[in-house]
């Protein structure tokens, strides 16, 4: 992957350098057309010899159904002409990661053994960013093997609190 992050580098610097202080409004539309182009058969299509990257550039707005704004339509005209759709996710990523690191604000993934409501969610955000020093965009996502607790993961940061990290530690400290 180090590849594509690579490809999609320049793409998202320009999208970011371009957008200016108005980056954060755009990045719904960037998700948006990173998630269509994450669609294999689509980039099957994409790149067949036979279809131009007009009817590709069609396709893909018509799917997302939104009125792009001439930044977002501009770097997906550039991507699909040069032969980069399949940048496009991590080109999103880091897109993403620059909004977030000039407003001081992380992606967090809360890996939970049981779906946390919007209060428990809340809750438990609040106490992470006290943690992590800084304001978190979290989601969830369940992961049943944890068995309890939440295992929080910002960037290259990782908090396990979970029953089964837990047991991890039990069984390596009685088998050493």
């Amino acid at each position: 992957m180090a590849e594509l992050a690579t490809i999609a580098r320049p793409y998202a610097e320009a999208l970011y350098q371009a957008a200016g202080s108005s980056a954060a409004v755009l990045t719904p539309q960037i998700d948006a057309l990173a998630a269509v182009a994450g669609n294999a058969e689509l980039r099957q299509f994409a790149e067949h010899p036979k279809v131009p990257a007009s009817q590709v550039y069609d396709v893909i707005t018509g799917v997302v159904g939104l009125e792009l704004d001439p930044r977002a339509a501009n770097l997906l005209r550039t991507v699909i002409e040069n032969g980069r759709l399949a940048a496009l996710t991590e080109v999103a990523a880091q897109f993403r990661a620059l909004v977030n690191a000039s407003g001081g604000v992380s992606d967090a993934t809360v890996y939970s053994a049981f779906p946390l409501d919007g209060a428990q969610l809340a809750e438990v955000t609040a106490s992470l960013e006290k943690r992590f020093g800084r304001k978190l965009n979290a989601h969830v996502e369940v992961d049943p093997e944890l068995i309890g607790g939440v295992r929080v993961v910002v960037g290259d940061e990782v908090l396990d609190t979970s029953v089964r990290a837990r047991l991890e530690q039990m069984k390596a400290a009685l088998t050493a």
